[in-house]
């Protein structure tokens, strides 16, 4: 049988098909997972949408994770169409273009703000919404960046937010613990992606990763979404709390 069969997984950010968290929801829809699907903006839902629909998906809604009026009528769809939840997979981070380039000593109040708000709180904030939900337990899962440890050129004021995301997953997995429910995130290598294209120089990043990572590749949507349904399933049953790096080892370098 597959190992979440009959799961409820809600996944938040999904941009398009080259989107990590497309590459998770895939997964979790090969394991048996029931999905939904939000998205942000006319835009996006005409890319969200015939995704989600090829998947099946129970449940395909608008959310701003920046306004919680939304995150509430989010879940309130969530109870009307499941009346509970098993899995969130959190993917979304935004931060101004003019705020990842130049000097992070340059960074706006504003910029800061925003980045951290999107960026990081809203994990906080999808997860209290989350939590009874998830009467029988459950899993919270984010995407992280290495960026939150050490300096990546034009990543700046990200990866302080991914950092504060970090820190924010092993509070919350203090705090939801004793109701079974496991936080924790997954900190990928460079992938092609929306987001990532936002990023100055990012293809010299993925080549320089291919080159130096110990499995000698660069790791895909699908390296993830491996990763994703073994915490999500009965494999993962004793990890909260964690950053988990999938990046062809690329973090055990010095240099």
């Amino acid at each position: 049988m597959p190992s979440l069969e009959g799961k409820r997984a809600l996944v938040i950010g999904v941009a398009n098909e080259r989107s990590i968290a497309w590459g998770i929801a895939r997964a979790l829809h090969r394991e048996g997972a029931r999905l939904g699907f939000t998205f942000l903006g006319d835009a996006l839902e005409r890319r969200v949408r015939p995704l989600a629909e090829s998947v099946g998906a129970d449940l395909i809604a608008p959310c701003d994770v920046g306004d919680d009026a939304q995150i509430d009528a989010l879940f309130a769809e969530v109870d009307r169409v499941w009346g509970g939840l098993d899995v969130l997979v959190h993917a979304v981070a935004f931060a101004n273009r003019e705020d990842l380039s130049g000097r992070f000593l340059a960074t706006s109040r504003a910029g800061f703000r925003l980045a951290l708000d999107v960026s990081a709180y809203s994990l906080v904030a999808v997860t209290r919404a989350a939590e009874p939900r998830m009467k029988d337990g459950g899993t919270v899962l984010t995407l992280s960046f290495a960026g939150s440890e050490r300096v990546f050129p034009n990543y700046n004021v990200m990866g302080v937010a991914k950092a504060a995301l970090e820190a924010s997953v092993r509070y919350l997995a203090a705090d939801v613990g004793p109701a079974g429910i496991r936080v924790n995130a997954i900190s990928a290598g460079p992938i092609k992606t929306l987001s990532a294209s936002g990023v100055h120089g990012f293809r010299d990043m993925l080549r320089a990763a291919e080159e130096r990572a110990p499995l000698r590749r660069n790791v895909s949507q699908g390296d993830v979404g491996e990763l994703a349904v073994a915490l999500c399933g009965p494999a993962g049953a004793g990890i909260t709390g964690q950053i988990l790096y999938v990046d062809a080892g690329l973090s055990i370098l010095g240099v």
